[in-house]
């Protein structure tokens, strides 16, 4: 076979790094990276991004070097990504932050609110349930980080677990602040309002779980092909019909539900950004969705059936 010779440029400097002799023309860019490790320890795998232009996406790990428009003298440009950090950790950190957070406002410490008498009443009921609902939620998503999900990208930069952290943990505490404390007011119309926000909790609870279980068995055995997603017999998954991402659909329901259960300015609000940003991110899915598949059902939107 001819082997190939590779180039590993500096995408900003163009500056050459390394030169590959004897690279067979079946390697893998993983087997590349692992090579190009061995050169450079400090720059491990999960940090490179080798591209084919400097300002072109990243190849995947599989992709191979014959099928990639290069000839036996392959250009390649290498990115450092900086520190990583492994996807099951940084939810794993996420997650658990505002399961904690929420509990110092809920049982009411005294640096929270004081050690007034009117402060350490009883809590009104619904207070009680939005703490097993919040709790419930994160709980179901650390079950899901250990158990089911299956991550297409194994990591992510180290300093974007910051930026992340402040926005759940921040709005965990920003929520549990109203929510517990002892001048809250429940909701309008009491029981009937608080009743029908539970059931829908639980149904886009139960929804949102659902799908991440019908998307984790795409990628059973540790399959890296990408596939499209279809429902299954269980009816909660019936909504791809409709929408590419309704993961995050029961997701914007859930929080929703939340909101017209407490009743509460700031978890509107929290509401609110969820959604801005996860049909941001459904958009986006569901574009390379249409560009990957050419079959792709025509009916079947982003977020929201029939309109986003």
């Amino acid at each position: 076979f001819v082997s190939y010779q590779v180039e590993i440029l500096d995408w900003k400097t163009k500056e050459q790094l390394c030169f590959l002799d004897k690279v067979e023309p079946n390697a893998t860019i993983r087997e590349i990276r692992l090579m190009f490790h061995k050169l450079y320890p400090r720059l491990y795998p999960a940090r490179q991004s080798i591209k084919l232009d400097p300002k072109g996406k990243s190849l995947r790990d599989e992709e191979i070097l014959q099928h990639l428009p290069v000839g036996t003298t392959a250009t390649l440009y290498f990115k450092d990504l900086g520190p990583q950090i492994g996807w099951t950790t940084v939810f794993l950190i996420e997650y658990t932050g505002p399961l904690f957070i929420y509990f110092l406002f809920y049982f009411r410490m005294p640096f929270v609110y004081g050690l007034d008498e009117r402060f350490t009443s009883s809590p009104h009921p619904v207070v009680n349930l939005a703490c097993i609902c919040h709790s419930f939620h994160y709980i179901k998503r650390l079950i899901e980080t250990v158990f089911v999900h299956r991550f297409s990208h194994g990591t992510m930069p180290l300093r974007n677990i910051v930026k992340n952290c402040l926005y759940y943990w921040g709005f965990a505490a920003w929520l549990a602040y109203y929510i517990n404390h002892p001048l809250y007011t429940p909701p309008s119309y009491g029981k009937k309002q608080i009743n029908f926000a539970v059931v829908m909790f639980l149904l886009c609870e139960a929804g949102n779980f659902s799908i991440h279980v019908a998307l984790s068995d795409l990628q059973r055995n540790g399959s890296k092909i990408r596939r499209i997603p279809y429902p299954t017999k269980n009816p909660f998954t019936w909504l791809f019909f409709f929408v590419s991402c309704p993961n995050y659909t029961y997701e914007v329901g859930t929080w929703i539900s939340f909101t017209i259960m407490t009743q509460c300015v700031p978890v509107g609000l929290f509401t609110l950004l969820c959604f801005i940003q996860m049909t941001v991110w459904a958009k986006d899915k569901h574009c390379t969705y249409l560009r990957e598949f050419k079959d792709y059902p025509s009916l079947r939107m982003p977020i929201i059936p029939f309109l986003l």
